[in-house]
């Protein structure tokens, strides 16, 4: 499946906020959008007004690139979210915030989504006792994501929990830093997910 292998700043830039796409960097001055908080590209500086529709696009984008997911994934996760009672918006969250490399993210196992994924994807990581090496994985409250034992000492985990224990971890998740063991407790609530996206503008987008 295609993926976006471009610069990452170029991605906040283009949103015009930060969405933490390289992690302890986008923090630091060294971060783009500090030193150009316009568009990338050579009219970036001369956008007009954005329509309605432009705003409803640009909160999808902006959602699809902090989860790092492409056009048709996001589409079918809208899909069934829609055809589940309750909110749309919120529900579609909830879908994206149980990917297992979102999950990996939050308990501080990786020091960004993307980097998650990869670790996914090399089997760094057990579901309940077993390697699992999709990132795309819907947990369920009550599983336990651990590291593999042979990965335990891999500087990329290491440093990331390093940082993660001066974040914090979201309320839903409960996490052991010593063991490198983590567990789903519950699914979030919309209030609980600290994202710069207004969901009811990507439902307004797909609903056309």
């Amino acid at each position: 499946m295609a993926r976006y292998t471009g610069a990452l700043c170029r991605l906040c830039r283009r949103e015009g906020e930060k969405l933490h796409l390289k992690g302890n960097r986008c923090m630091t001055e060294k971060c783009s959008i500090e030193r150009r908080k316009y568009a990338p590209g050579q009219h970036g500086q001369n956008r007009g007004k954005i329509s309605d529709y432009g705003m409803q696009l640009r909160e999808k984008q902006k959602a699809r690139r902090i989860y790092g997911i492409v056009e048709r994934q996001f589409r079918l996760y809208f899909e069934k979210a829609s055809s589940m009672r309750g909110i749309t918006g919120e529900i579609l969250l909830q879908f994206l915030e149980r990917r297992l490399d979102n999950v990996v993210y939050r308990m501080g196992f990786a020091i960004n989504r993307r980097e998650a994924r990869q670790l996914v994807r090399h089997c760094h990581f057990l579901v309940n006792g077993k390697r699992v090496s999709i990132p795309s994985f819907l947990l369920r409250p009550g599983d336990i994501v651990e590291v593999r034992e042979k990965s335990r000492a891999i500087p990329a985990i290491t440093d990331s929990i390093a940082v993660s224990e001066q974040r914090g971890f979201p309320q839903w998740l409960e996490v052991n830093t010593q063991d490198m063991k983590g567990k789903f407790v519950r699914i979030p609530t919309r209030d609980e997910i600290n994202l710069p996206v207004q969901e009811q503008l990507i439902v307004e987008l797909y609903s056309k």
